[in-house]
């Protein structure tokens, strides 16, 4: 038996575990105080203790100060797992966090109480993102077992604050000057079903809201008031036509591989039909190529509406809900891309496709830093959903994956 079919059979067997840790963690809601909960203090705390028990390295604690959370911080643990000589470190960073419930009525289940039946565990946190951090944490747990040791140092990050923008977690690691350029980061908290998607670049994001106001009048005599509806109608026409047509840069790293400017959410405006609003406000999500500055982006919109205000007679406010600038992308050739792409081809038998997504993901975080990151998963994409759901094989899978990325140099 060579060395690799030895960690697969040590991987295989160590199921049964994978299992009832996944089943312990959602058991632990880990909320953000943000959002009503405790924080991650509890799960941090029961993992260490896993940790300690199964003698797998060392232990730190970098806790960022947090006055909403208990304790008044909040937990970030890194397990070093020491190795040989190869350049860089792997980083696989989870996080501990998870969203609230949501509305229980939409769950068959109990969301903190996990259930296992026909191959998936049910859960708040299954998936996102208890399924990669049970995988990376028993990648490492079936080296040892088969008596392998790491080709570079293994850090296993289990992060905060993911859910609610990393300030907590990541954005503070890299902050203490806990992450390296040369180290091989990855990040599996996005995925599919499949498990062929490496994503190495993200779009950037700008979400805008927009508030137009003319004068509400009687139905019946349109002639004395300003339709704010009418008006952000044609606005938003001609707005998404000037868009597309000022940005048509395409990019086929991404899918789709324009730029994209949808028209979302609107705002009740008024109750009744024989009304004519002096008030309307709607949202465009704004996913931009990273080749396209957002400043150039708001200086069209900026014009569009001043042209809008000049023509109608209404006045347009603009606020920006969300700007997330985009970070270089990974570099389809950075160390991080081959290795993964090398344990993906040998777990699954697929040659797999490396791209960019809309946006936003923590990795972001890492190339920002200009620190080459991944995002990789393999799994069901229910991620927030009521009845939650990881799916067993995708997890032994995907600890299969991290366990070739520790073993390989």
């Amino acid at each position: 038996m060579t060395d690799m079919e030895k960690l697969f059979a040590e991987v295989e067997a160590l199921r049964p575990f994978m299992v009832e840790t996944l089943s312990r963690l959602v058991e632990i809601p880990a909320v953000s105080p943000l959002d009503g909960g405790q924080g991650e203090a509890a799960k941090a705390a029961w993992l260490s203790d896993l940790i300690e028990e199964l003698d797998l390295g060392k232990i730190g604690r970098y806790d960022a100060p947090d006055d909403d959370a208990p304790g008044g911080f909040r937990p970030n643990l890194v397990l070093s797992v020491a190795g040989g000589r190869a350049v860089g470190r792997l980083a696989l960073v989870t996080h501990l966090d998870v969203v609230p419930e949501g509305n229980r009525a939409l769950w068959e289940t109990d969301p903190f109480k996990a259930v296992v039946r026909e191959g998936r565990i049910y859960g708040r946190g299954s998936c996102d993102n208890g399924q990669e951090l049970t995988a990376s944490l028993c990648a490492a747990l079936a080296l040892k077992k088969a008596g392998l040791t790491p080709s570079r140092e293994v850090l296993l990050c289990f992060v905060a604050d993911e859910e609610r923008g990393s300030t907590k977690g990541i954005r503070h690691l890299l902050k203490e000057g806990f992450f390296r350029s040369d180290d091989l980061v990855v990040v599996p908290d996005g995925g599919n079903e499949k498990g062929d998607f490496i994503e190495v670049a993200e779009k950037s994001v700008l979400w805008l809201q927009f508030r137009v106001k003319g004068r509400q009048v009687h139905a019946s005599r349109p002639d004395l008031g300003l339709n704010a509806c009418r008006v952000a109608n044609a606005f938003a026409v001609e707005l998404d036509g000037a868009l597309h047509r000022v940005f048509p840069d395409v990019d086929d790293l991404f899918i789709p591989s324009r730029s994209t400017f949808e028209p979302t959410k609107r705002l009740l405006n008024v109750a009744n039909v024989n009304t004519v609003p002096g008030e309307e406000v709607f949202c465009i999500d704004c996913r931009v190529l990273p080749a396209v500055s957002l400043d150039e982006v708001l200086k069209v919109i900026k014009v569009i509406m001043t042209e809008t205000e000049r023509k109608t007679g209404a006045t347009i406010g603009l606020e920006v809900l969300e700007r997330s600038d985009a970070a270089a992308p990974t570099p389809a050739e950075a160390p991080v891309v081959t290795a993964l792409s090398e344990a993906l081809r040998e777990v699954y038998r697929f040659e797999p496709l490396v791209g960019g997504i809309g946006g936003a993901t923590c990795a972001a975080c890492f190339r920002q830093a200009g620190i080459p990151a991944v995002v990789w998963a393999q799994e069901a994409e229910c991620a927030h959903m009521p009845n939650e759901y990881a799916v067993i094989d995708h997890l032994v899978s995907e600890a299969k994956v991290f366990a070739l990325l520790m073993a390989r140099p």
